[in-house]
C-alpha cells in the first residue's frame, strides 16, 4: 500500500468513527438511522451503507464532499465540518445547498426550509438541520418548553466538564433560550450528560476542565479551541438566520 493510499484509508477510518460517535445518540433513541443502534458502532467497513440510512445527515455530507472535491462523504474533514464546523462549510454554495435540501426533504414536514428567501445563507452544518429544517422550530410559540428541549438536545452543544463519575459528567454549557422573541444562547448552566453506559462509550473518560461536544444525552468527544470556535460560529450563524426568517413570518 502506498503512503498516499494508507493516508486516505486512515482518514476514511477516522471519518467513519467520527460519524458513528455523533450519530449514535439520536439513533439509540430511535430518531434516525437503522433500527438496530448497535449496527452503527459495529458497522466497520459497512459504515457507508449504515450512514446512508441517516437521511437527515447524508445530503449535507454529500454537499460538503461535492463542494470540496472529496470523493468520500465520510471523509474525516467532511464529517467534522457537518457536526462541528470549519472552513469547508464556506465552500458549499448556499443556493445549490438550499435546492438540494428542498429536493431531499420534499413531502416531509419541515420548519423554516420553505420560508427562506432566495439568497439565504443556508449552511451544511448540523445546526442548520436542527434549527431550520427540523419542524420543532415551528412549535416555539405553541409549546415553548418542549420545543426548546428538543432543539437543545438535538443540536451539537459544547461545554466545560466540571466533574466526572463512573458514567456521567457534569458540564457547564449554554442552553438555548427564547429572549425577546429570538432564539439565543443563554448563560452557562450545569447539565449532567452520559459519557458511557456499561461497556459502551463514545469517547475516553473526560477530565475536569475538558471542553467536550454533547449530542442528546451523550458526550461525543473532546473539542479543541479551534473546534469550539468553529462550532460556536456555525451555531450563531444559524441562530441569526432563524431569527431573521421568523421575524419575517
Amino acid at each position: 500500500m502506498s503512503a498516499a493510499t494508507e493516508h486516505a484509508a486512515g482518514r476514511s477510518r477516522e471519518g467513519h468513527a467520527l460519524f458513528a460517535r455523533f450519530a449514535y445518540p439520536p439513533n439509540e433513541l430511535g430518531y434516525c438511522g437503522p433500527q438496530d443502534s448497535h449496527a452503527l458502532l459495529g458497522a466497520g467497513d459497512q459504515i457507508a451503507a449504515v450512514a446512508r440510512e441517516f437521511d437527515g445527515a447524508w445530503p449535507y455530507l454529500q454537499a460538503i464532499a461535492d463542494a470540496t472535491g472529496t470523493a468520500d462523504p465520510l471523509d474525516a474533514e467532511v464529517v467534522h465540518s457537518y457536526w462541528v464546523g470549519g472552513p469547508a462549510l464556506d465552500a458549499v454554495d448556499a443556493a445549490t445547498l438550499l435546492e438540494r435540501l428542498r429536493s431531499a426533504f420534499t413531502g416531509q414536514v419541515t420548519g423554516l426550509l420553505g420560508d427562506l428567501p432566495a439568497g439565504a445563507p443556508a449552511s451544511a452544518h448540523h445546526s442548520f438541520h436542527v434549527l431550520v429544517v427540523y419542524p420543532w422550530v415551528r412549535f416555539l410559540d405553541r409549546d415553548l418548553g418542549t420545543a426548546l428541549g428538543v432543539l437543545q438536545n438535538c443540536r451539537i452543544r459544547w461545554g466545560t466538564v466540571v466533574s466526572v463519575d463512573d458514567e456521567h459528567v457534569v458540564m457547564n454549557s449554554r442552553p438555548l433560550a427564547l429572549e425577546d422573541g429570538d432564539l439565543a444562547l443563554a448563560e452557562p448552566v450545569a447539565e449532567r450528560v452520559r459519557w458511557r453506559r456499561g461497556t459502551t462509550a463514545l469517547t475516553t473518560a473526560p477530565e475536569a476542565g475538558d471542553v467536550v461536544a454533547a449530542h442528546w444525552d451523550w458526550v461525543c468527544g473532546p473539542l479543541t479551541d479551534a473546534d469550539t470556535a468553529a462550532l460556536t460560529t456555525a451555531t450563531q450563524a444559524t441562530l441569526a438566520l432563524v431569527n431573521a426568517t421568523r421575524s419575517r413570518s
